[in-house]
């Protein structure tokens, strides 16, 4: 059986399964006969975007870029959220309320929480930001992987970590299930846009399935469980515009910022 995982967005489970739901009868209905019931929660997200058996999930854009060449787009949601603009979305720079700093060249060796290595939203992009104010290929004093960027906002608040990048619909979706969690915080920048977050399938999904992925995936648009995710709309991205990513990461090479 084919395995299904939407991993990216949401801010619990509970959140993403009635989406899921809506999605899997349209699959149904659209003819494909072997969906999964339920949603996979994998772990090792890396290995399991390379499975061979993977029928549909959502990635970053800096593995897309970086080691899934094999994998095919489905498509791309627009989010109907501030940081956005079409597919493409942008992270902010979050810090304490209290926090007197102002610009991000302000933070230099401070500390920064990111989510993983492996996401665009919570490292890459902020890599390429600091690039210009690194000196000797450093800019922070310390960098903590914190596991995701929920976790992150948390360390702020704490006072483990003083800055991270946030994507826009993270913290847009966090903000209205849980206001309380965004109380004492606030945005003092942004990173560069790039586009959002990839649909994709398995490099052997026949094309008459990925039509029906892709037709599926679109018609969630104006499904009312695609509300409590802030999805608005539906494109083909093509993989070229994904190479914005390593674009970043380069600008970063290039100034030494191997790093955060």
């Amino acid at each position: 059986m084919a395995i299904v995982s939407l991993p990216m967005y949401g801010v619990s489970h509970q959140q993403v399964e009635p989406f899921w739901k809506a999605l899997r009868d349209k699959l149904r209905q659209l003819g494909m006969a072997e969906v999964p019931q339920t949603l996979s929660w994998p772990q090792d997200l890396p290995q399991h975007w390379q499975r061979p058996d993977l029928l549909l999930s959502q990635t970053c854009g800096y593995p897309l870029v970086t080691v899934l060449p094999q994998v095919q787009l489905v498509g791309t949601y627009h989010y109907r959220v501030e940081g956005c603009s079409g597919a493409n979305y942008s992270s902010w720079l979050v810090v304490r309320e209290d926090e007197p700093a102002e610009r991000l060249e302000d933070f230099r060796d401070r500390v920064v929480a990111y989510n993983s290595r492996d996401s665009q939203s919570g490292y890459n992009s902020l890599r390429a930001l600091i690039a210009p104010l690194a000196r000797e290929g450093r800019f922070f004093r310390q960098a903590i992987a914190s596991g995701s960027h929920y976790q992150s906002l948390e360390m702020i608040l704490e006072g483990k970590a003083d800055i991270a990048a946030i994507d826009c619909i993270s913290f847009a979706l966090l903000k209205r299930a849980r206001p309380q969690a965004v109380a004492g915080l606030k945005i003092i920048g942004r990173t560069a846009a790039v586009p959002g977050l990839p649909l994709i399938t398995a490099a052997g999904t026949p094309d008459s399935q990925l039509a029906i992925l892709r037709t599926a995936a679109s018609a969630m648009v104006n499904h009312t469980a695609s509300e409590s995710l802030l999805i608005g709309d539906f494109s083909l991205v093509p993989r070229a515009a994904y190479q914005r990513v390593a674009e970043l990461e380069r600008l970063a090479a290039n100034a030494g910022v191997t790093a955060l």
